[in-house]
């Protein structure tokens, strides 16, 4: 699997998550496990157990083996698995941006973003399927042709509580029964899964975004999804929305033709197949708001042993470098906390 932070650092690792379910779905007895293990009474029987306080004694093994900072979570007694999996973070640990120019992650995972042509089919990890059957809704499915569609992963060790990405009015929740499947890509390779799973999504008229279509996508055994807010109401963002129970993993967040600029590294990141590690509150659209600030580039001397002039233009972020190697650059940047981190990165991989 390929990673990148947001820094633009390269990830290359295989967790224990995807090597089960490569030997789970490359293995004939494998895939016939999964078939047992999708069916209802296998899944009751799981979230029973899960629920129950016998399955916490797996949990310090579980904190263990995926390296998890505990310190960034509430301090107490787990009752069982689930209890634990659906843990709340500490208040203060996720630092909202609440510019109503920006649009925010859900929530933790890996991130890719997709854009949407008219007679696009989507592929999203391996599985290809319409909008409209995805939403099941053909229409829908319309308003969002030419925009962007935003993907976000969750492995077993994220945070799996989410969040709105931006305030608005909130449509009443779709439901759309499936077969609960998983959504990890190593699973992908070998059998259709977004068409297969479970999932719920609202749609959010926001001021700043127009419609905003935020859907939950339930995985393997219980993929239980948990939202809080069922019928039409008004929503802040950065408000918790629901959380998944164990084995739901996946978030998808739909935007419309000319409303955002995606954020470049996810864009970037995406078009190399990589996910972009997030977290909940991370930036996915930058704040094009017109504000005054200053920014510690580089040191001096190395700036200047490669620039010729460097413009900012403040209200649209934008920067614009001549350098002697290379022609006339634009660079979007992102929110103000990684205005250096995506120049740096620019300037690492183009004049070293």
């Amino acid at each position: 699997m390929r990673y990148k932070d947001r820094e633009g650092h390269l990830i290359e690792r295989e967790t224990r998550q995807d090597k089960f379910l490569k030997g789970l779905y490359t293995k004939p007895i494998g895939r016939l496990f999964v078939r047992i293990l999708i069916t209802k009474p296998v899944t009751s029987v799981c979230g029973f157990f899960l629920n129950r306080k016998l399955s916490s004694l797996f949990i310090s093994r579980f904190i263990k083996n995926n390296n998890i900072d505990m310190s960034q979570y509430e301090e107490r007694k787990y009752k069982s698995y689930n209890d634990f999996f659906t843990r709340r973070i500490k208040e203060g640990k996720r630092q909202i941006n609440f510019s109503e120019d920006v649009l925010i992650s859900p929530s933790d995972g890996n991130a890719t973003a997709v854009p949407i042509s008219e007679k696009t089919v989507l592929s999203i990890k391996n599985t290809e399927y319409t909008l409209g059957e995805l939403l099941r809704d053909d229409e829908l499915a319309q308003e969002f042709r030419g925009g962007t569609c935003f993907i976000i992963r969750l492995a077993v060790d994220n945070y799996h509580r989410y969040c709105y990405v931006c305030s608005g009015k909130k449509s009443k929740n779709i439901h759309i029964k499936g077969v609960l499947h998983t959504v990890n890509p190593v699973a992908a390779e070998h059998a259709p899964i977004y068409k297969e799973n479970s999932r719920e999504y609202t749609v959010i008229q926001s001021e700043k975004f127009g419609k905003v279509l935020q859907m939950e996508v339930g995985a393997l055994v219980v993929g239980k999804i948990s939202n809080y807010h069922t019928g039409e109401c008004s929503v802040e963002k950065g408000c918790e929305k629901g959380m998944f129970e164990f084995g739901g993993s996946t978030i998808i967040v739909l935007t419309q033709k000319d409303k955002i600029t995606a954020s470049p590294d996810i864009v970037a990141n995406s078009g190399e197949d990589c996910e972009t590690i997030v977290s909940e509150s991370t930036v996915f659209v930058p704040d094009t708001t017109c504000r005054d600030f200053s920014i510690d580039l580089l040191p001096l001397k190395a700036l200047t042993e490669h620039y010729i002039s460097l413009q900012f233009s403040i209200k649209y972020h934008l920067v614009v470098l001549h350098t002697k190697e290379l022609p006339v650059c634009h660079l979007l940047l992102q929110d103000r906390e990684c205005q250096a981190v995506l120049f740096r990165r620019w300037f690492r991989n183009h004049t070293a």
